[in-house]
C-alpha cells in the first residue's frame, strides 16, 4: 500500500473550494446580519446549502477514492474519479445561484449532482467488488 498522493492533491484543491464556499457564507451572514439560519435571505440560504452539499459528498467520495488508490487502482482511474469530483463541485455552486428554469441551472446544478451521485455509486460498487475479491 502507498500513500494516496493523487487523491491528496485533488483534496487540497477541493479544500480551497470549500474554504471559498465557507467565506461566501460568512460574507452573506455579515451583510444580512444573520448570525444563525439564513434570516430569510435567499442568497444566504443558497450559500449555506451549497457549502453543506459540498461537505455531504466530498469526504465520503474522496475517502473511497483514496482507498482505491491505496489498493492499487490505476492512476488514470484515480485522476478520472477525482477530476470528475472536482468538476462536479466546481459547477454545482454555479447552478445554485441560477434561475430554476435556466440552462445554467440544468447544466450546473443538475449536472453537478448527477456526476456526484454517479461517483458515489461507482466508488461504492468498485470498493465493494475489490473487498469481495480480497482487497486486490
Amino acid at each position: 500500500m502507498h500513500m494516496p498522493s493523487i487523491t491528496s492533491g485533488y483534496l487540497a484543491v477541493l479544500a480551497l473550494i470549500y474554504a471559498a464556499l465557507a467565506l461566501q457564507v460568512i460574507r452573506l451572514r455579515r451583510s444580512s446580519l444573520a448570525a444563525f439560519s439564513d434570516g430569510g435571505n435567499l442568497a444566504l440560504r443558497n450559500a449555506i446549502r451549497t457549502h453543506a452539499n459540498f461537505m455531504e459528498y466530498v469526504p465520503i467520495i474522496t475517502l473511497m477514492v483514496a482507498f482505491l488508490e491505496m489498493s492499487g487502482a490505476p492512476a488514470s482511474r484515480v485522476h478520472l474519479l477525482m477530476g470528475a469530483l472536482l468538476l462536479s463541485r466546481l459547477i454545482h455552486p454555479l447552478g445554485m445561484y441560477a434561475s430554476p428554469d435556466s440552462l445554467q441551472f440544468r447544466v450546473c446544478r443538475v449536472g453537478g449532482i448527477v456526476i456526484t451521485i454517479g461517483l458515489l455509486v461507482s466508488c461504492a460498487i468498485t470498493t465493494l467488488s475489490r473487498a469481495a475479491a480480497g482487497g486486490g
